[in-house]
């Protein structure tokens, strides 16, 4: 018998030392290195991932030959927007999230409605009965989904080999064990060793993955970071337990824009796609209020409005309070600096809260004008008007700075209704304003929009 050879892994990064560390040399951190045995046995029937190899030479670029084979439409708009356009066939899938958020029930609604594919759902955490149960509970039938309640890697690839799936889901890859490490579940060297053989397999048979991972307190995704240089996309599954909307981000995607974004609502039937984001993103009241704004803003290739609150009051306690939920806090600080240096308003001795509606977190400098706005309404406790909003970035020394996709920004301000939208005056070259019907007010520094606004 081979003689058992040992590592230590850091479990916060995947570094590898040949003896303990108290500290990680990669990542910093303390008392994360962890002993594992990395011992490969030559066992029979390590799967067909392993034993089907294909022997290549070096060519040229130019005398490669391929088809054009066409994307996977999944029946899941959001999904196939954020993939770019649809599943690529050989393509490995991360998704990542919070326990409870519902990466699992995103995962079978999406095999319960490809009834055209034949999807094989992989679970090593629940049982048949559990996974009949949430299936009634969505309310598909879908008979070319099958389910497998497996986590050793050789016995999936020999199920594999029979049934030959179209698609196949693995929920998740912390439960996943191959014979070929003799390391517990969930460590990193098999985490890194069954994404390894996921990914061979998907390859060589150009069958789509998707695999489900677990993610850490501070919000990464557990295991080593080589697994998200592994995969060809990764998909981070989010949102606020307070709310009942889950939002779909692209962290990496070899085969589309990592900017876009899905946006579904958790029901009791199970996650409802929602096609207009501003349905969720805007505030219904019967009365206008000081403090609030619509911002147009662009997510990848889609435009949505969003609404800003703010709050200013007088600092009771001193020292002035900064708070912020969904805005970059730096941000906010930036703003109202320029707020108070180049305006002339005096908000250094006043708390600030800003809060972003419906839970969502927005990256967009365009929405620099509505906070600006929001801040300002608040501040003189004078309502802005349910029909106007803001799209338009600013800058330090307090212009209105122009911004990208502004069409398509008016365009979705005209369709739902808004009478007026504030853009920098820099921002009309090329643009067509009997185009629209909604009343386009440029603006070219902060006085300006405070004059049209309160005037």
């Amino acid at each position: 018998m081979a003689k058992v050879k040992t590592a230590f892994f850091c479990q916060n990064c995947g570094a590898q030392s040949p003896k303990w560390l108290g500290r990680c040399n990669s990542c910093g951190q303390w008392n994360t290195f962890v002993e594992e045995v990395i011992q490969r046995e030559e066992k029979a029937g390590v799967g067909f991932a392993l034993n089907n190899r294909r022997s290549t030479t070096p060519i040229k670029i130019s005398d490669v030959t391929y088809d054009h084979e066409a994307r996977i439409i999944i029946p899941d708009q959001e999904l196939n927007r954020v993939l770019g356009g649809g599943l690529v066939p050989g393509s490995l899938v991360l998704i990542g999230g919070e326990p409870g958020i519902g990466k699992s029930t995103l995962m079978l609604q999406v095999a319960l409605k490809c009834g055209d594919q034949k999807v094989l759902y992989i679970s090593g955490e629940e049982s048949e009965q559990q996974i009949r149960m949430r299936a009634e509970r969505l309310g598909i039938v879908n008979e070319n989904c099958y389910i497998l309640t497996e986590t050793n890697t050789q016995s999936i690839y020999q199920h594999l080999e029979g049934l030959k799936p179209d698609i196949i889901i693995a929920d998740s890859i912390q439960t996943l064990q191959t014979d070929l490490i003799e390391s517990s579940a969930g460590s990193v060297s098999q985490i890194k060793e069954c994404a390894a053989e996921m990914q061979k397999y998907s390859k060589i048979t150009n069958t789509p993955v998707f695999l489900i991972g677990h993610i850490t307190k501070d919000g990464s995704l557990a295991g080593p970071k080589v697994l998200e240089h592994m995969v060809d996309t990764v998909l981070q599954f989010e949102g606020d337990r307070n709310y009942g909307y889950r939002i779909l981000r692209s962290l990496k995607n070899r085969f589309g824009s990592t900017s876009e974004l899905g946006i579904y609502e958790m029901n009791d039937s199970g996650l409802r796609e929602v096609t207009n984001p501003s349905e969720i993103l805007l505030s219904q009241r019967d009365e206008e209020v000081s403090g609030t704004a619509i911002a147009a803003m662009m997510e990848g290739q889609r435009p949505m409005l969003i609404e800003t609150q703010a709050l200013v009051s007088s600092a009771v306690y001193g020292t002035p309070q900064r708070s912020t939920t969904g805005f970059d806090v730096r941000r906010l600080n930036m703003l109202l600096a320029v707020l108070e240096k180049r305006s002339g308003f005096r908000l250094g001795h006043k708390d600030v809260f800003l809060n972003i509606a419906g839970g969502i977190k927005v990256e967009d400098p365009a929405i620099d004008l509505a906070v600006v706005a929001a801040v300002l309404s608040s501040n003189q406790d004078s309502p802005i008007g349910s029909k106007s909003c803001f799209a338009a970035e600013v800058g330090l020394s307090g212009e209105i700075r122009p911004i990208n996709h502004i069409e398509q920004r008016i365009t979705e301000a005209d369709k739902l209704g808004f009478e007026r939208i504030f853009i920098s005056r820099y921002n009309t070259k090329g643009l067509d304003f009997k185009r629209f019907s909604i009343q386009i007010v440029t603006t070219g520094k902060i006085e300006e929009v405070y004059r049209k606004l309160f005037s």
